[in-house]
C-alpha cells in the first residue's frame, strides 16, 4: 500500500526517524545499496549509447528507475567519496589529495553511514575506501559496522590480494570485484529482516588494468566502432581493458539485483549506481571535453541512477543538474531521516524534484575543484577555470566561448566562483598538520603503510605513485623511515612488519621507536618473491608492481600518549640490504 508524504509517494509502512532516536521507528525502513565505480566515465555504458560494450544490468537500473542525466562529481576519487558521504564539498572536510594523508576525511565530519547506523541500520562497506586508513579515519570509525577491502587509493593486484577485514589482514578470494560482490550478497542475506545500508565502492576500471579472461577474451581483439572525439589520443588496448572491466562490473551488479529479487526485497530497497569521476583514459564519452582530473564536463559528469520499485517513478530522466553533494540529503529524504546535521550541507535533497509532478528546481550552481582549478556548472552553462563560458545545451562539447554573447551570465558566474573560493577553499589549511594516528583506544588494529612514510638516506619508494608502493634499497644503518604520528591513548601493542628479504639479510636487526620507547627485532626468515602484477596486466601499468609480503612478529612495544616521530631503522645489516618494507600493523593488547 502506498501513501503520500509531501509530493513523494512512499510505502505506507515508512515512518519518519529522528537522528539520535532510532527507537521512534516501529516499522522497517527501506534498505539502501550504493554502488560506486572507480574511473568509469559517463560513456562507459550501453545505456549512454556506447555500442562498444553491453551493460544490460546497469541499463535495467536506468530503465526501471530515475536517471540523473547531468550528475556531477569531483575530478578524482577521494574528493568524490568525501562529498557523497557528507553532502559537503570536499575541501570543507580536509580532503585535498589522493594519497599520503591528503585523502583523509576530517573526523568532525558526519557520514551517511553514521546517520543510518544511528537510525538502526546495519551498515557495511566492501571495496575501496580511500578516505583514511587509521582509526578514527577508518570506515569502521565512520559508521560502518563491517568493512572488507582496502583503504588506499589504488591496489596493485586484483587477484586474491592482501586485503583487510575490520583491520585484520586477510587474503582475498579471486577477482576483487567478484569478491566484494560476494561479501555484499552475504550481507544482504544476513540482514534481510532489518534495514541495511550496503556501500560497494568498486575499484575498477581504475588501473592497473586487470580483469579475468572471461571478460578480456571478448575485447582483446575487438574492433571498436566508437572512439574518443580526438581518436589519435586514444590508447585502444587500454580502452578494451576498461570496457572489459565495465562488463565485469555489470555482471556483478546483476548478481546484486538477483539476490535482492530472490529475497523479495525489491520494493523495500533503494539501489543507487554511480561513478566517482570521468574516464581514466581518452575514450568515447559522448564528445565531452576532458577526462579524469579535469574540471571540464568530461572529467566530472558521470552516470547516476536511483531505483526504488513502486516508489520512485520508473524510466524517467532528470535533466536538471545534480551532484555527489546531493546524495546524502536526498537519501535522508527518501528514507525519512529527520536530520539535524552538525554542519550545513552544500547539497540539497532531490526528493521533491524526482516525483513525476515536480521535477523542476530553482537555478543553482555546482562547483568542481581540483589542483587549484575551479569550474562552475548551471543547468545551461559551464564557466571554466580559464574564464570561458560555454552553452552546454547547444554546445555540450565545449567548443565555443560565449562569454561575449552572455556577458551577464559570465559576470554572475565569475563572481560566484570568487565567492566560492573564498568560502570553501579557505577552509583548507595551507599545510596538513594532522599526524597519523596509532592505537585509537576504540579499535584493535592500526595500519601504518609505506605509503604514508617519509624515507631518508638510500631508501627509495618503489613507484612515484605512493598508494600501493613499498620501500626498497634499504642499505645502510643510517637509513630510516619516519611517520609523523600521534598516540591518542597509551598502551601496549603487538607489532607485525610486512616485508620481503633475500637469504643473506637473515640476522639483520631493526629498531622501531616512538617518544623514547623502542622495540628491537631480528629478521629470522628469508622471503624473496619476485615482483608480480605484470602477469595479469592487460596493458602496461604506471603504478608500482607488488610483492607477496609476509608478516614478521616483531614483539610488543609500549607507546605513551602524545605526538612524535615513529621511526624504523636498521641497527645491523648482514647482507647488502635489510628488507623491502610494506606495512606495520599495531594490535592493541
Amino acid at each position: 500500500m502506498l501513501k503520500k508524504i509531501g509530493s513523494l509517494i512512499v510505502p505506507a509502512t515508512l515512518a519518519l526517524t529522528s537522528f539520535g532516536n532510532p527507537s521512534v521507528t516501529e516499522v522497517k525502513q527501506p534498505n539502501i545499496i550504493l554502488i560506486l565505480t572507480d574511473d568509469q566515465g559517463w560513456g562507459d555504458l550501453s545505456i549512454s549509447g556506447n555500442t562498444n560494450l553491453e551493460t544490460p544490468n546497469i541499463d535495467r537500473l536506468a530503465k526501471t528507475g530515475v536517471t540523473f542525466n547531468h550528475f556531477f562529481v569531483s575530478p578524482v576519487c577521494s574528493p568524490t567519496r568525501a562529498e557523497l558521504l557528507t553532502g559537503r564539498y570536499h575541501p570543507r572536510g580536509g580532503v585535498y589529495s589522493t594519497s599520503a594523508g591528503g585523502e583523509r576525511l576530517d573526523v568532525d565530519e558526519t557520514t551517511i553511514a553514521d546517520y543510518l547506523r544511528e537510525a538502526g541500520y546495519a551498515t557495511a562497506a566492501y571495496g575501496k575506501w580511500h578516505n583514511g586508513m587509521q582509526p578514527p579515519y577508518h570506515p569502521n570509525a565512520r559508521g560502518f559496522d563491517d568493512f572488507y577491502g582496502f583503504c588506499s587509493g589504488h591496489w596493485g593486484d586484483y587477484f586474491s590480494p592482501m586485503l583487510e577485514h575490520n583491520g585484520k589482514i586477510v587474503k582475498g578470494n579471486g577477482f576483487v570485484i567478484d569478491d566484494f560482490t560476494d561479501k555484499g550478497i552475504d550481507f544482504i542475506t544476513q540482514n534481510k529482516n532489518r534495514p541495511f545500508f550496503l556501500y560497494l565502492p568498486y575499484n575498477t576500471p581504475h588501473s592497473p588494468m586487470q580483469v579475468p579472461d572471461k571478460w578480456w577474451d571478448k575485447f582483446k581483439d575487438k574492433d571498436l566502432k566508437m572512439l574518443h572525439r580526438d581518436p589519435e589520443k586514444e590508447d585502444i588496448p587500454f580502452t578494451r581493458a576498461a570496457l572489459a572491466m565495465c562488463e565485469n562490473i555489470d555482471w556483478n551488479v546483476g548478481r546484486i539485483i538477483s539476490r535482492v529479487e530472490e529475497l523479495g526485497l525489491m520494493e523495500n530497497t533503494i539501489i543507487i549506481y554511480m561513478s566517482d569521476n570521468g574516464p581514466n583514459s581518452w575514450r568515447w564519452n559522448g564528445g565531452m571535453k576532458g577526462r579524469k582530473g579535469s574540471v571540464d564536463e568530461g572529467g566530472v559528469r558521470v552516470p547516476m541512477f536511483i531505483k526504488w520499485d513502486g516508489v520512485l517513478p520508473a524510466g524517467i530522466t532528470f535533466q536538471e543538474i545534480a551532484g555527489s553533494i546531493d546524495l546524502l540529503p536526498t537519501l535522508a529524504g527518501l528514507v525519512g531521516l529527520n536530520l539535524q546535521p552538525h554542519k550545513q550541507f552544500d547539497g540539497i535533497s532531490l526528493k521533491p524534484h524526482i516525483d513525476s509532478e515536480t521535477r523542476e528546481q530553482e537555478e543553482r550552481f555546482l562547483y568542481s575543484h581540483w589542483n587549484g582549478r575551479v569550474s562552475i556548472r548551471s543547468n545551461n552553462f559551464r564557466f571554466d577555470d580559464s574564464g570561458q563560458l560555454f552553452d552546454m545545451v547547444n554546445d555540450p562539447e565545449q567548443t565555443t566561448d560565449v562569454s561575449e554573447k552572455y556577458p551577464g551570465v559570465a559576470a554572475s558566474m565569475k563572481e560566484a566562483k570568487k565567492n566560492w573560493e573564498a568560502d570553501v577553499l579557505s577552509e583548507l589549511p595551507e599545510s596538513d598538520n594532522r599526524p597519523f594516528i596509532i592505537g585509537h583506544p576504540d579499535y584493535k588494529y592500526t595500519h601504518i603503510p609505506a605509503r604514508d612514510g617519509i624515507p631518508y638516506g638510500n631508501i627509495e619508494r618503489s613507484n612515484q605513485y605512493p598508494n600501493d608502493s613499498f620501500f626498497t634499497n634499504w642499505t645502510s644503518v643510517a637509513d630510516s623511515i619516519v611517520w609523523d604520528a600521534e598516540v591518542p591513548a597509551e598502551g601496549n601493542f603487538e607489532v607485525e612488519i610486512y616485508y620481503t628479504c633475500p637469504p643473506e639479510a637473515v640476522g639483520s636487526a631493526i629498531k622501531l621507536s616512538f617518544a623514547g620507547k623502542s622495540l628491537s627485532a631480528k629478521i629470522s626468515k628469508a622471503h624473496n618473491p619476485p615482483l608480480k602484477g605484470m602477469e595479469n596486466d592487460r596493458v602496461e601499468r604506471m603504478e608500482s608492481y607488488v610483492k607477496d609480503f609476509i608478516p614478521m612478529k616483531a614483539g610488543t612495544i609500549y607507546l605513551p600518549q602524545g605526538k612524535g616521530k615513529l621511526t624504523l631503522k636498521a641497527t645491523d645489516i648482514t647482507g647488502s640490504s635489510v628488507m623491502d618494507f610494506r606495512l606495520i600493523v599495531f594490535k592493541r593488547i
